[in-house]
């Protein structure tokens, strides 16, 4: 079992920042993918970004070159920095992690409101 604990959301206005944070505890492999996506209410869930354990990460079109994911292999811990941030960022942000035998894991979820 995989325990994912995500922090950082909140209320933040237009053409601000945030930086959330996904600490994962448990039966971790060094050889895993982690990520954030997001649900906005009435829609499905979306990849934001996702990065493995080798530091290779891929971004949702409408995240590239404001967002950036990062990790610390040592702390087991992924961050998304949000810069430029716009309304349409509102959303409930999910960590998830897939280890080698992908198995997937769901953090439970932290609100981004962007708003004036």
């Amino acid at each position: 079992q995989v325990q994912l604990v995500e922090s950082g959301g909140g209320l933040v206005q237009p053409g601000g920042s945030l930086r959330l944070s996904c600490a994962a505890s448990g039966s971790i492999f060094s050889i895993n993918t982690m990520g954030w996506y997001r649900q906005a209410p009435g829609k499905q869930r979306d990849l934001v970004a996702t990065i493995t354990s080798g530091r290779s990460t891929h971004y949702a079109d409408s995240v590239k070159g404001r967002f950036t994911i990062s990790r610390d292999n040592v702390k087991n811990t992924v961050y998304l920095q949000m810069n430029s941030l716009k309304p349409e960022d509102t959303a409930v942000y999910y960590c998830n992690y897939v280890s080698r035998f992908q198995t997937t894991y769901w953090g439970q979820g932290t609100q981004v409101t962007v708003s004036s």
